[in-house]
């Protein structure tokens, strides 16, 4: 596992698109998967979607303690059940939540072009599926989620992000290319890549991606 420092706040990839934000007294989670090591309890828990690569219980259960709040929509709550007794903060694309120490506003993420049978998109508009922005210690994080490089991408220049974690392997998100155009988009200071390594896309997707970036006058940091 890698990290990568942007002012006081560190950022390790795990895997796919499970990252720990911390700033040495929060410690966030994306997505949490295939975490095989020990690492810090999570005092918040960000899960975009309900897909098993994106919200895995048995991986929620390394990290999680007591107080740790989780955030997410309704439809990873309803798959969620009674499996947990910790606090649940829904959230939708739009919403934005001042929550002790950090603000986070829902994204929407879904598929324009990757389908799973005719018509039929992996990841569909109606689902509310998240994207997740946040600002801890000043410093703003897009973490995209599962999305292809959608209309709502075109509004987010204005919002100054720092860094941003953007998927790159293709077939159930944007490709290598299409994540290039969507970061050309929202110009961050960093672009990480991220969903590749687990389930589908490799290195070489990653490198692409942050090879062609680079070339464009913007920095892509592997992590």
């Amino acid at each position: 596992m890698y990290a990568y420092k942007y002012k006081d706040i560190t950022i390790k990839r795990i895997a796919h698109d499970c990252f720990l934000v911390s700033n040495g007294k929060i410690n966030l989670y994306f997505d949490p998967y295939k975490i095989e090591e020990v690492l810090p309890k999570a005092d918040y828990i960000l899960i975009t979607h309900e897909h098993f690569d994106h919200f895995s219980i048995d991986d929620i259960r390394k990290i999680i303690k007591e107080s740790t709040v989780l955030f997410m929509n309704e439809m990873t709550e309803k798959a969620l059940g009674e499996q947990l007794a910790n606090k649940i903060v829904i959230i939708n694309p739009g919403d934005s939540i001042e929550y002790d120490g950090i603000h986070i506003k829902g994204v929407p993420a879904y598929n324009t072009n990757k389908f799973r049978e005719h018509n039929i998109v992996y990841h569909p508009k109606e689902d509310k599926k998240l994207g997740f922005m946040v600002l801890i210690d000043n410093v703003k994080i897009y973490h995209v989620g599962d999305s292809d490089n959608i209309p709502e991408m075109k509004n987010l220049k204005d919002e100054n992000i720092d860094i941003l974690l953007v998927p790159v392997s293709g077939t159930y998100v944007m490709t290598s290319k299409e994540a290039l155009d969507a970061t050309l988009t929202i110009e961050p200071k960093v672009a990480i890549p991220m969903h590749y390594g687990a389930i589908v896309g490799s290195e070489a997707d990653a490198q692409d991606f942050a090879e062609a970036l680079k070339k464009k006058g913007f920095e892509s940091v592997l992590i």
